[in-house]
């Protein structure tokens, strides 16, 4: 079998029907990623392959880093031939690693390009990468179209203006792209030099001032529903963990009000605020009918002289160790207790908690909706072969691997979308060599209704997409 030929990942006769017949044709949902509305809303042209591919992608920055390439050739002012030479010669040594599975697989789907890329190919395929850029359809429209991107769903601060999406949406994209709603910054009582310009920028988002507690909930509630007049239909949070202590409203005012004037809260305090700002955010979704997205068990910015350095999201980052069943089983216990509980996607960071996470969820099912507390898929260092295997075997023995609402891409790269083709050949694999091993029903259709679902179908109904 040649390395990343048709039949990749694939190794039974059922899982090459089901990905090739079923599969592989799906259109996408990319409900969950960090693609530029601006680039989007101006149908964005990149100016060389070092710009689109290399530009903000920390996973390879990392892979960069540790073979030894010195970080101008990385983040720095060396030249996009220069970075995309560095690019070139690391790749050899990522063998085993996703990211040369990922390179290879993009240059194939969107440049035709089956060679290795290597020291040796590198001026080739610079000059023939750079010149399917520079083809009309190659933007952001172009490759959204391409790949039948139906949803994409990007992520947002409330404090962030609204007017790329609203352009998107009146122009002749037929995409829908929606924003998510993340919040997090409003939890940052401790740093309060960070908090207090968050909160001059939200002002002029709402149109509100914001003085005391209950004015933040105000211009939070009204950012939710400018949200939601723009199409979003899903939040997100990005936590080490969810707190599990509780907090009163003279407590939160306390707290808030102590940070507006400058005096940072106590880790305490910090946690008992955000656990009162996440019951909030939990009721604004559920009386929306949105889907609240969980992001939990990052460390971030470890490394604090090149974090400081370079800023957050440049691969300072790793899987944390933290206790997440006690905080994540409060949180939801108070949503479920008030009658609040929105829909919820939880995703998981530490393999370690895969059951956990996964169990967890039939303890809040409620019947009202069909996966209405989902394990999501594999997340960031997750997002591989092995991590899509485990979390889908994880969901399979403790709940409805038919509900789930499947992939998406989480990046901020508009050459991602073949991910979703990676985790549709893990799952065809999955189902079509248990079948042809007698572990699963010779049912051809049964299967091909439940891949249909996990692709496309799932996502669609669940988050409430009419494409």
């Amino acid at each position: 079998m040649a390395y990343l030929d048709e039949n990749f990942l694939l190794h039974s006769p059922t899982a090459l029907r089901l990905f090739h017949e079923v599969a592989k044709d799906q259109p996408i949902i990319d409900y969950h990623c960090h693609l530029s509305p601006r680039e989007i809303a101006t149908n964005h042209r990149w100016a060389n392959i070092s710009e689109i591919w290399l530009g903000g992608d920390h996973y390879k920055w990392r892979l960069l880093r540790a073979n030894g390439v010195d970080e101008d050739l990385i983040t720095g002012d060396s030249t996009p031939r220069e970075k995309f030479q560095a690019w070139a010669e690391t790749v050899p040594y990522t063998l085993r690693n996703p990211i040369h599975h990922w390179t290879h697989i993009e240059l194939q789907r969107y440049f035709g390009i089956n060679k290795l890329l290597t020291p040796a190919t590198a001026d080739e395929i610079w000059e023939k990468t750079n010149a399917r850029l520079a083809e009309a359809d190659f933007s952001t429209h172009g490759l959204l179209k391409k790949f039948d991107v139906r949803v994409v769903g990007t992520t947002d601060d409330p404090a962030d203006p609204l007017d790329d999406h609203h352009a998107i949406a009146a122009s002749d994209l037929k995409t829908l792209v929606v924003p998510t709603f993340r919040p997090d910054k409003a939890m940052l009582v401790d740093r309060p030099d960070l908090l207090n310009p968050w909160l001059e920028k939200l002002e002029g988002a709402s149109d509100t001032s914001i003085v005391h507690l209950s004015d933040l909930l105000a211009a939070l509630q009204k950012r939710h529903d400018d949200f939601h007049a723009a199409g979003a239909r899903m939040s997100d949070h990005g936590l080490d963990c969810l707190p599990s202590l509780t907090c009163t409203d003279e407590e939160a005012a306390v707290i808030f009000n102590r940070a507006r004037s400058g005096k940072a809260a106590s880790q305490e305090e910090k946690e008992r605020f955000s656990f009162y700002l996440m019951v909030f955010f939990g009721q604004l979704d559920a009386a929306k009918g949105w889907t609240k997205q969980l992001h939990l068990g990052a460390f971030r910015n470890v490394n604090s002289r090149m974090a400081g350095k370079l800023g957050p999201d440049t691969g300072y980052d790793t899987i944390g160790d933290t206790q997440q069943g006690k905080g994540l089983l409060a949180y939801l216990d108070a949503l479920a207790s008030s009658g609040s509980l929105p829909k919820i996607v939880l995703y998981n960071l530490n393999p370690r908690d895969n059951y956990l996470f996964a169990c967890l969820t039939g303890a809040f099912q409620d019947g009202t909706v069909a996966g209405k507390i989902q394990f999501g898929s594999g997340w960031w260092f997750l997002d591989q072969k092995d991590g899509m295997e485990l979390q889908l075997d994880a969901l399979s023995a403790t709940g409805l691997l038919s509900r789930f609402v499947g992939m998406l891409t989480d990046s901020r790269s508009f050459l991602s979308f073949p991910r979703h083709e990676y985790f549709r050949r893990i799952l065809c694999n999955l189902l079509g060599s248990e079948a042809d091993r007698g572990e699963l029903p010779d049912d051809f259709e049964a299967l091909s209704g439940l891949v249909q679902d996990i692709c496309f179908g799932n996502a669609r109904r669940l988050f409430g997409f009419d494409v």
